[in-house]
């Protein structure tokens, strides 16, 4: 099924959390009401005209200058070998919305993971603690502004830890700096 005939059947269904359908820019993506995630969703994987039943990714992006912090759902249809995009935009000083684990069980641990590097907290989620930053961890690693901090408990951190440290020039990363000591 194309992506065309996917949004369409949505939009018969739920057209109204339909905010957008973007096709000139690479993939294919819809961008849907937060407070209608749920229903989308539902609708995306139970219905027999979508099947959209395998949630393979929800990752976070962050635009500081839009003041926007996008939730982004990537899914598939294992029978039909179709993918298919859901985007939401959420206020990036308010990152709340309904966590979608009712309706598909991997999202148990995709939502840790962006509430822990991005800072979203998903509503309803059954364990929202931290996946891969230490529970004491101070901030969202992949927001933009983010700060890395020196030290975690005395340990270098981020390029605070490249330092003084015999780095190839080629490795250096942009906007950090490295003493190459050999």
């Amino acid at each position: 099924m194309s992506f065309e005939a996917l949004t369409d059947s949505l939009k018969g269904a739920h057209g109204d959390a339909v905010l957008e359908a973007v096709t000139e820019f690479g993939d294919p993506f819809v961008v849907v009401d937060p407070a209608r995630i749920l229903d989308v969703m539902s609708y995306l994987k139970d219905s027999p005209e979508t099947n959209l039943d395998c949630l393979s990714l929800v990752s976070g992006v962050d635009y500081p200058s839009d003041g926007i912090m996008e939730v982004v759902y990537h899914l598939d249809s294992i029978r039909r070998n179709t993918p298919y995009t859901v985007k939401v935009k959420v206020d990036r000083d308010n990152c709340r919305m309904p966590s979608i684990t009712s309706i598909f069980k991997t999202a148990k641990w995709h939502e840790r993971e962006v509430y822990d590097l991005s800072g979203v907290h998903f509503e309803g989620h059954p364990n929202l603690t931290r996946i891969l930053c230490a529970d004491d961890w101070v901030g969202h690693p992949l927001r933009k502004d983010y700060a890395w901090p020196e030290q975690y408990h005395g340990i270098p951190c981020g390029p605070f830890a490249m330092e003084d440290k015999n780095i190839p020039p080629e490795w250096e990363i942009e906007g950090f700096t490295t003493k190459n000591t050999g």
